[in-house]
């Protein structure tokens, strides 16, 4: 199935909700309809392009002058099995959170704790998206799509996506270059569960026995209250990454701060809760005109309606402006501003 329209509004592919419209708009079910479009429309190659999923990652804060092309590829299927895992290719266009419910109810594990994260599969690697100790690049054995530029089928193995925190090749040297399909993931048949975020290890044990499902449930739960639906309020999740700084940067604050949390990262540096800072600057719960912070997660910025793109990222340099202030920290931000 392919989609294709002019002047298409691309609010229902933004979880901020922003009513922005693209130039043009091509969506596709099948590879091989891909291929056709880009070989029988050579004039893609003057427009600008970005490629798009559920837009649970980014901000407009303009129309984007240029073709959106989204990937609605579906499907999840078991390619191979050993003793240990199986390996699940899974659409570009499925739900992430509906992959992550099939392998739990198939007894896989590796998922789990990266339940209810918003977004489509297809970018999942790109974001290398994680929570409560699992990062998604665990799991991704390769990532098949289309290069654009040289015009060709290709895959990556995880070695070769150049995985960081929240970071991936496709984030950088191949953006908006290659076009994701479709992810294999490796999981486990006997899984080692992955309980080392206390307040998830409580909410787990409260629930009897541990496993994939009541691991998966307590994640729901514990995210449901902190992180607003996207469906009821316009918001892209956390906002901006923890920063991660110099180790001697962390002693001197928590001389001042002796409640700041820091979390242990590599190379002589340490990674601080960026929704804990904003917090400490004042602005949690904190609201200018539709444009907001989260009353529950100061990590989220917030649509209460009407905020366009300008004015929820304005709000993001005022925050941006007082941490740095106060902490002598510059936040980065996880959500991709266009």
């Amino acid at each position: 199935m392919i989609r294709f329209s002019e002047n298409h509004s691309l609010k229902a592919h933004n979880t901020f909700g922003i009513d922005a419209k693209a130039k043009y708009y091509f969506e596709f079910t099948e590879l091989e309809d891909l291929e056709v479009f880009l070989k029988s429309n050579q004039s893609w190659k003057n427009e600008k392009l970005i490629v798009l999923g559920e837009g649970s990652n980014i901000l407009f804060l303009n129309d984007f002058d240029g073709l959106v092309i989204h990937p609605n590829v579906p499907g999840m299927n078991s390619v191979w099995e050993d003793r240990n895992h199986e390996w699940i290719e899974v659409g570009a266009g499925e739900v992430w959170d509906d992959f992550v419910e099939y392998a739990v109810n198939r007894g896989l594990g590796g998922a789990e704790n990266l339940s209810l994260i918003p977004g489509k599969t297809g970018a999942a690697p790109v974001q290398n998206i994680g929570a409560y100790g699992q990062e998604v690049c665990r799991l991704v054995e390769k990532v098949k799509g289309f290069d654009l530029e040289t015009g060709c089928v290709a895959e990556f193995t995880a070695a070769e996506c150049e995985f960081a925190y929240r970071n991936s090749i496709f984030k950088h040297y191949l953006k908006n270059r290659f076009i994701i399909t479709s992810v294999i993931f490796r999981l486990d048949k006997f899984p080692e569960f992955n309980l080392g975020y206390g307040q998830l290890e409580k909410q787990v044990k409260e629930k009897g026995e541990i496993s994939l499902s009541t691991i998966r449930e307590a994640v729901i739960e514990i995210r449901s209250s902190k992180l607003p639906d996207v469906k009821n309020l316009g918001n892209a999740g956390s906002f901006f990454k923890n920063p991660v700084v110099p180790k001697e940067l962390a002693e001197q604050l928590q001389v001042k701060y002796p409640e700041l949390p820091v979390y242990a990262a590599e190379n002589n540096q340490v990674k601080l809760a960026a929704g804990w800072l904003i917090e400490q600057a004042g602005w949690k719960g904190k609201r200018l005109g539709d444009a907001g912070v989260h009353a529950q997660q100061a990590l989220v910025l917030v649509n209460y309606g009407k905020a366009t793109g300008n004015e929820i990222y304005a709000l993001s340099e005022d925050i941006f402006d007082a941490v740095n202030t106060q902490f002598g920290v510059k936040l980065e931000r996880e959500v991709n501003c266009i």
